[in-house]
């Protein structure tokens, strides 16, 4: 029985397995590598799955289904003919004729996977993709996302010294940017960012509206097979330009044949728009890591529409550097889930590469302002901000705003809009305060791990009294005890950095090395120990570990010094 991996894509699929060393794509029936990720029913109310439903995109438009990864872990339903299918059910055809290729092409059965999913996928969507998988007859060794699958399928996670890079993913439908760094053999998402809505199919868009500017029509007179007509030759123009060709688009409309040449320096116009929608979630990313592009190592660049030479140059300049398409975009992914199925078999390295998860948004209480000497609410404060680290823990203290004030209630909230009107209540918690004059202190934590698992924790340093609320993803709920028992594992991260025992050591041994020197070296020592009380203040798992590994190295060297 071999195990296999997936690439499950928005636009295309792809199955692989490993063999003598070696990551191989498998060939669907057809023969060829990329398995179109739709789903159809004909005429006689059979599925249709990859190939065939594709080419009956432009004839049978009522009865085929595209591009429903994008509504993984929603309630969508999908109406075809007489059926209706969720996202899940979609993708477990899709999954179930991957496996069903796998097992024709190597003569055995394959009911093992490891499958990668986008690294924004929150667990709600990777339930969802687990679940289609259970649908399909394949039980999930693991989840892979997929910028680490693409990293590992370039060898890097075999990389022995520390690595910045970042991972652009520009698929059919969707656009997705992971700025990720291998840190003592592991590798960390710094940040993710990206837009569900732009993809190569946008590129296509804009070369058929175009086309139609030009021509002076308007896409709402089209009907349904005249508007999937042209976009299939608006694909193919791309493709021919692409390939250093002129391409002539031409179609017949109510009798009347129209024409539009489509060159390097119109394709180059009528996608300026999307560059800019490209490079928004990339200098977003950038920001969420306190990063800059001259920090930037290596940049890798997957998915089937940056094979386009337009996006590759924009990337390139924008990038200030030539990005790694030694691979196969769109084969990349599918032959990183390969190599992680081997190494999960073979048990070697798994927690090097193991990637951690960040947190998609922000999360925090609401809180009063005082405006034009007036307290005003309904503004929020964020605890755990968007791309940390998970799992984490975080304190923060807030104050009363009147002298014996009686309780405060702390509103919990998701989002990045500076007003809680805007954002999402997850929750409330409240805790009475002993009487007394206004600025007492209250102690608000927040306790988050990959499960979607939010234990909000008040506490009154007076007292020493505090109220405990949990608040968990419905999507995936879990029993009491199972909540309990996910939290005991966090029970560490509540530690404040600062006490834990091997930071303690480290300010320990820097306190005795700024006793042991003088002038401008104790200074120096000064200032380390301010930059790393710093770093453990920002309760992040990841920051802690790093600076702390550098903070020793620094002070071995010092010692070192010394007692030469």
């Amino acid at each position: 029985m071999s195990k296999i991996g997936i690439d499950l894509g928005t636009s295309n699929s792809v199955v692989s397995y490993w063999k003598n060393d070696e990551a191989i794509i498998i060939p669907n029936v057809f023969g060829n590598k990329l398995t179109p990720s739709v789903v159809g029913i004909d005429d006689n109310g059979e599925i249709l799955v990859g190939e065939i439903a594709k080419e009956r995109l432009l004839t049978h438009t009522e009865m085929t289904i595209a591009t429903f990864k994008r509504f993984m872990g929603t309630e969508k339903k999908y109406e075809i003919g007489t059926h209706t299918f969720t996202p899940i059910e979609l993708s477990s055809f899709i999954l179930k004729n991957l496996r069903l290729d796998a097992e024709n092409f190597l003569g055995e059965p394959c009911t093992e996977a490891v499958i990668s999913v986008p690294a924004y996928f929150n667990d709600m969507q990777r339930q969802a993709t687990m679940t289609a998988a259970k649908i399909a007859g394949l039980e999930v060794s693991s989840l892979i996302s997929e910028p680490t699958a693409a990293a590992i399928a370039y060898g890097l996670h075999k990389v022995e010294e520390d690595i910045t890079f970042l991972v652009v993913d520009l698929g059919g439908g969707t656009f997705d940017v992971s700025l990720l760094e291998m840190f003592d053999g592991v590798m960390q998402v710094r940040a993710i960012s990206g837009d569900n809505f732009l993809g190569g199919e946008d590129f296509t868009k804009a070369i058929m509206q175009a086309c139609l500017h030009e021509n002076n029509l308007e896409e709402a007179l089209l009907s349904s097979e005249e508007y999937a007509m042209l976009q299939h030759r608006s694909e193919l123009a791309k493709q021919k330009v692409s390939e250093g060709a002129t391409h002539t688009i031409s179609f017949e409309l109510e009798e009347q044949w129209y024409e539009y040449q489509l060159t390097e320096e119109k394709l180059q116009s009528c996608c300026e728009g999307l560059f800019l929608k490209m490079r928004a979630p990339i200098m977003r990313v950038l920001r969420d890591s306190d990063m800059t592009v001259s920090d930037l190592e290596q940049v890798i660049l997957i998915g089937g529409a940056t094979k386009m030479p337009l996006i590759r140059t924009y990337l390139s300049k924008l990038l200030g550097q030539f990005p790694y398409v030694s691979i196969n975009p769109d084969e990349a992914v599918g032959l990183g889930s390969a190599i992680q199925s081997a190494l999960k078999d073979r048990k070697e390295g798994l927690s090097e590469i193991i990637l951690t998860d960040v947190c998609a948004f922000s999360m925090g209480v609401e809180v009063v302002n005082e405006i034009n000497g007036e307290m005003r609410d309904g503004f929020f404060a964020p605890i755990i901000e968007r791309n940390t680290t998970i799992p984490v823990s975080k304190e923060q203290a807030f104050y009363t705003v009147s002298d014996n004030q009686p309780s405060i209630t702390f509103t919990i909230y998701q989002g990045e809009n500076r007003l809680v009107a805007e954002n999402l209540k997850i929750g409330e918690l409240a805790i009475k305060i002993p009487k007394g004059p206004k600025n007492q202190q209250v102690l608000a934590r927040f306790t988050y791990d990959t499960n979607g698992i939010l234990e909000v924790i008040i506490t009154i340093p007076k007292t020493g009294e505090s109220k405990r609320l949990v608040i968990q993803n419905k999507a995936h709920q879990l029993t009491e005890a199972e909540v309990e028992a996910q939290i005991a594992t966090l029970k560490n991260l509540k530690i404040h950095p600062r006490e834990r025992s091997e930071n303690r050591f480290l300010l320990a041994k820097a306190d005795r090395l700024f006793a042991e020197n003088l002038g401008n070296k104790r200074k120096y020592i000064e200032q380390l120990i301010v930059w790393f009380e710093g770093e453990l203040a920002k309760q992040e798992e990841f920051i802690t570990k790093k600076a702390a590994k550098e903070f020793h190295q620094i002070l071995n060297r010092l010692e070192e010094d010394m007692n030469t």
